[in-house]
């Protein structure tokens, strides 16, 4: 894979600066604000003793999550966000519980849930995977907290979850894949993909689309293995605060 410099300096292959600063929130279950370069989200995670109607007397328990980006989170006012509006804000939402719900064992939750809200205070490129990186965070301190006070049984996490942004960017009439975007090359780039990864270097989910002109399948294979990279980074920022209860397999 080639090496470029980037507007911000940074190697093709490098992560903006990550930052997950942990209880965050004063009521929260669990809570943390993640910075990914000037991307901040704000991320809890609450207890309900209850599941949603349609899984009762089943045993098994949920997690789900919300998103939204503050009207101020982007450089022009954006009109308030509701979930339930459908559109980007819905779709980022359901990416979040499916990937937050891999990583957990339900039926070892027995019938409780837990709600991981998304709150994006800043936007500069990669809200929805820094979403995921976070909100993992926040679900197993959650988990944690919850297991110290004796309201489930173990902490039943199977893997951590991480997420990345992957574009292409040409050059030269080549096309390099460029690893966890910011807004400008978001907005700029012809390919843009979403990986989330677990920390057995396992698929939960991609997305993405060449918006302009298309890709190969060694391109892809080469953004797939800039995905495993920036996720084995962000899986080592996530453990600093959830290694002394759930440390990563070596």
């Amino acid at each position: 894979m080639d090496v470029m410099k980037r507007s911000d300096q940074r190697e093709a292959n490098q992560l903006r600066t990550v930052k997950i600063t942990p209880h965050i929130l004063d009521y929260a279950e669990g809570s943390v604000m993640v910075e990914f370069g000037k991307t901040r989200v704000l991320c809890s995670a609450s207890y309900e003793a209850k599941t949603p109607p349609w899984l009762s007397n089943t045993g098994a328990g949920w997690v789900t999550a919300e998103y939204g980006m503050l009207p101020r989170s982007t450089h022009t006012r954006m009109k308030r966000e509701k979930t339930q509006s459908g559109g980007r804000t819905q779709e980022i939402s359901r990416l979040i519980g499916r990937a937050l719900r891999s990583c957990v064992d339900l039926r070892a939750m027995g019938e409780k849930q837990i709600l991981i809200d998304c709150d994006v205070i800043n936007a500069d490129g990669g809200t929805r995977t820094a979403a995921v990186t976070g909100g993992f965070v926040a679900l197993a301190l959650a988990l944690k907290k919850l297991n110290t006070l004796s309201e489930i049984k173990s902490i039943p996490l199977k893997h951590y979850v991480s997420a990345v942004s992957v574009g292409l960017q040409e050059q030269n009439g080549q096309k390099s894949p460029l690893l966890d975007l910011n807004y400008e090359e978001d907005s700029e780039i012809g390919t843009d993909m979403n990986f989330v990864m677990t920390d057995k270097n396992e698929f939960i989910e991609i997305q993405g689309t060449a918006e302009e002109g298309t890709f190969s399948r060694l391109q892809l294979m080469d953004m797939m293995t800039m995905a495993e990279i920036g996720c084995s980074q962000l899986f080592l920022e996530q453990e600093k605060w959830i290694g002394s209860f759930f440390p990563l397999k070596r």
